[in-house]
């Protein structure tokens, strides 16, 4: 059965998941989260419906992983400090291939991350999206909520390759500890039917596991032009201030700058990572409808605007330019008179 969401608190996106945690005193070279080739005729994993997800305790965690991840704002004050929800940016529930999957995540990790120059376990690849895209706090190490979150990671994928290879049976349960790793380990046990068929590499490969790239512009891209794309296709549901909508004091749909966005360290802040997700994923439910040229340019709109500042920040705007944004950003650079990240303004309080 195929796994199938609404949820209103998902409805509109656009923060990213590539981030990571514990900005450490290591220079970070801000890696782009890596994009990849669509091909036709894949086919995408499919998880089990939620309705199959088990009683008992270690369903309960699945459960708790799957409410946090579309309604994070439940952790509003506590972890998270803006209006925007781990569903904005991984589609259908985190489900959606070619929406950065949860799926695809889980079996990506451990691993190396020049971002801040170490192996990263799963719960680490989250905890950075606390810190960055959720510009709030991170959980701590093996938490309840780090701990749910990747039994729901955990569950999509499983229950999807048990699918996939037609391997009867409940999801094997984990323990707290084993579900934080991730499960790109020499000690991770897969049924026979599916470790026969799939190594390591190939499910850290899944198809539709990120975000797919968006074709080259064939002019630079342009935040002029990228205001008039916004006006045409995004304003409607992200407003002509780009702070969303807000629906009985819930955001329904994400803002994408100002203080209750996102910060100038979480990885959509970049402009290439931005215009992949939103040549891919945006509108809404009307994939591939800009051209590559407007996806770049509106990209380019969207990430000149402010933001929350960097958490890594440290008292000097290029200080911090140098040591964390040498990429495709616009941190630190002077738009409408006004250098971003500057502005006493932008550095907004976390609630």
């Amino acid at each position: 059965m195929n796994f199938q969401v609404k949820n209103i608190l998902g409805a509109m996106v656009l923060i990213g998941l590539n981030t990571n945690a514990l900005a450490d005193e290591l220079p970070d070279r801000q890696q782009a989260l890596p994009s990849v080739q669509k091909q036709a005729e894949h086919l995408y994993l499919q998880s089990a419906a939620l309705a199959d997800i088990p009683a008992g305790e270690f369903g309960d965690k699945v459960r708790l992983g799957y409410q946090l991840f579309v309604n994070t704002q439940q952790l509003r004050d506590k972890h998270v400090g803006n209006e925007l929800n781990c569903v904005n940016c991984h589609l259908n529930a985190g489900n959606k291939a070619n929406a950065s999957p949860l799926w695809g995540a889980y079996f990506a990790y451990p691993a190396y991350r020049k971002k801040n120059d170490k192996v990263n376990s799963f719960e680490e690849r989250l905890q950075g999206c606390f810190t960055y895209s959720m510009n709030g706090k991170a959980p701590e190490s093996g938490s309840k909520e780090l701990v749910a979150l990747s039994a729901y990671s955990y569950w999509l994928g499983m229950s999807g390759l048990m699918l996939q290879h037609n391997v009867a049976g409940p999801v094997p349960e984990l323990s707290d500890s084993e579900l934080v790793k991730g499960a790109k380990r020499d000690d991770f046990i897969l049924p026979e039917a599916i470790s026969s068929k799939m190594d390591q590499n190939a499910l850290a490969q899944l198809p539709g596991r990120g975000y797919p790239a968006v074709p080259k512009a064939e002019q630079a891209y342009s935040p002029e032009r990228g205001a008039k794309v916004y006006q045409a296709h995004c304003q409607s549901c992200h407003g002509d201030d780009g702070q969303g909508q807000m629906i009985a004091g819930i955001a329904a749909l994400p803002p994408l700058w100002g203080p209750q966005s996102y910060n100038w360290g979480a990885g959509m802040h970049r402009v290439g990572t931005a215009a992949d997700f939103i040549y891919e994923n945006m509108p809404l439910g009307k994939s591939v409808q800009l051209t590559p040229q407007q996806a770049w340019d509106v990209s380019s709109y969207i990430n000149s605007q402010e933001r929350p500042q960097d958490p890594r920040f440290k008292g000097q705007v290029t200080d911090t330019q140098k040591q964390y944004h040498q990429h495709d950003g616009y941190y630190g650079k002077t738009i409408s008179g006004q250098v971003l990240g500057s502005d006493s303004s932008a550095n907004f309080p976390k609630k």
